[in-house]
């Protein structure tokens, strides 16, 4: 199976990486299909035929469930957004309530499979309960309420006591927003930039660098970092190249841990 970086719109890259992987190959999007890059809707609709053709598996980044949260009138559009046009496309229904359908995490082949990242607390298998527990939401009868409490950065530290949309907002901020986290375990989501060549600055530390990590036996392959770029450790991969931002769209091959990139140009609309 091959992982593919965040895509952010972009599909020419995506189009030119998978000439260079086999063509019957499975595929694992790691979140952010959209937004920010000139093709959102073309994205859109070529990763969810292949979804449906069954090669691959899609995960929800945080750009993807803004545009959710854009279409059903909860948040407005940003300047840099380019959502529009599938806002306007006339299958707009049918992509957004595929896109609900979408995973937050997956694992699969040894590796745990996800956007952003994790809570120190959080094991392999309550992470995907907890994930579990939001998609959920996500698919029901209730999304609009649902996506009208997701936003905000509190509560910052998870608590199993945790219930209703205190509990599903902690979670997707970690899965779809996590860089830091501090010492005792809460997330600083406010910090963008990438970690210094020690594990920490003052009190914060890269998610997967916390000393209490209950996860750091797993491996886990993720993206949304574009600041810290590809990311090779034993423990944790990032295949967050920056794509949208001129630099490169990466797809790893797991469990092998080959590595396939392309040059992304011009795709940035901003």
């Amino acid at each position: 199976m091959w992982a593919i970086g965040d895509l952010q719109g972009c599909l020419d890259p995506l189009v030119a990486l998978l000439a260079r992987l086999p063509p019957d190959a499975r595929l694992v999007f790691i979140g952010d299909l959209v937004n920010r890059g000139p093709q959102s809707l073309a994205c859109l609709r070529f990763v969810r035929d292949l979804v449906e053709k069954g090669r691959a598996v899609a995960l929800l980044g945080n750009h993807d469930l803004h545009l959710l949260a854009v279409a059903y009138g909860i948040r407005g559009l940003h300047d840099d957004d380019t959502l529009q046009e599938i806002l306007d496309a006339p299958d707009r229904d049918e992509l957004l309530d595929w896109l609900r359908t979408c995973p937050l995490a997956h694992h699969e082949a040894g590796a745990l499979f996800l956007h952003a990242g994790v809570l120190p607390e959080w094991t392999l298998a309550q992470t995907l309960r907890l994930a579990g527990e939001v998609e959920q939401h996500l698919r029901g009868d209730d999304v609009s309420d649902f996506l009208s409490t997701m936003y905000g950065n509190q509560p910052a530290r998870w608590d199993d006591r945790l219930q209703g949309a205190d509990r599903r907002r902690c979670v997707i901020n970690a899965l779809t927003r996590l860089r830091f986290v501090r010492a005792d375990g809460s997330m600083d989501l406010k910090r963008k930039e990438g970690p210094p060549a020690t594990a920490g600055d003052g009190d914060d530390l890269p998610w997967f660098d916390h000393p209490q990590r209950a996860t750091r036996d797993d491996v886990i392959v993720f993206g949304h970092w574009s600041a810290l770029g590809f990311l090779d450790r034993p423990d944790v991969i990032c295949l967050d190249s920056g794509c949208v931002w001129g630099r490169e769209l990466t797809a790893l091959h797991w469990p092998q841990r080959t590595v396939v990139r392309v040059p992304c140009r011009n795709c940035h609309t901003g």
